[in-house]
């Protein structure tokens, strides 16, 4: 067995298949599902498969740091938030990189403009590779 990597409450995270270099992650066991602040999604066609382009801000209170973002949409699914309410997301897959590790995670993108972090990591991408430590936050090198 592997060990795993330990850490905190929140994290700075990097999702480089994305260009975002660095975002503030919420480390949420309580979420099954990842997702990333996004804004203008734009569903297209490429090689007949279903993609889609968007503009991420990764920085909270940092609207004019962009990253223009594609990915191949892995699913559209109904999705319920902390809030209770359901809203249709897209699902993509890219690679996670947590300080020195990095493995592929599925994230949906919606908007988290009102939200403390741009990024809440749940447990499904925890999974097999993270134990959190909610005492301590960013313990990952940036």
């Amino acid at each position: 067995m592997t060990a795993k990597l330990t850490v905190g409450w929140r994290e700075w995270l990097s999702l480089p298949e994305l260009g975002i270099e660095k975002i503030k992650a919420k480390v949420d066991t309580g979420a099954r599902t990842s997702c990333i602040h996004a804004v203008n999604i734009e569903e297209y066609q490429k090689n007949g498969e279903k993609w889609v382009k968007f503009i991420a801000q990764p920085l909270q209170g940092d609207e004019q740091t962009q990253v223009k973002c594609s990915a191949k949409v892995k699913k559209i699914k109904a999705v319920t938030s902390s809030s209770g309410q359901k809203e249709m997301r897209y699902f993509i897959e890219t690679t996670l990189h947590a300080g020195q590790h990095s493995w592929p995670i599925e994230v949906t993108l919606t908007n988290r403009a009102t939200m403390k972090f741009r990024m809440l990591l749940g447990r499904t991408a925890m999974e097999n590779h993270l134990v959190v430590n909610p005492a301590l936050s960013h313990l990952l090198d940036s």
